[in-house]
């Protein structure tokens, strides 16, 4: 099993932690998901190669939540609709 530790931005609570644990684990080698809230982290234990980690930063992108550094403002305002429904399920 691997695992790749992804610093993010825009992670700013639980229900954004739910929208990317859901988000990530939809995809089949995924063995388990943790979210950070405090250090805006997500660690993504997965089996596979290292190709699939670009496909997890795309998909933390789509969701609102980039990799630290890439953050814009149509990110942040994904972030917010991502949080919404992460409090909602």
């Amino acid at each position: 099993m691997n695992t790749v530790k992804i610093r993010i931005e825009n992670l700013k609570c639980h229900g954004c932690a739910n929208t990317i644990t859901k988000g990530i684990k939809k995809y089949e080698e995924v063995d388990n998901v943790n979210v950070n809230v405090e250090e805006s982290s997500v660690e993504v234990f997965y089996t596979g190669d290292e190709n699939n980690i670009l496909k997890y930063k795309n998909k933390l992108t789509k969701l609102g939540y980039p990799e630290a550094g890439h953050n814009s403002i149509i990110s942040s305002a994904k972030s917010y609709v991502s949080c919404a429904v992460g409090r909602i399920s």
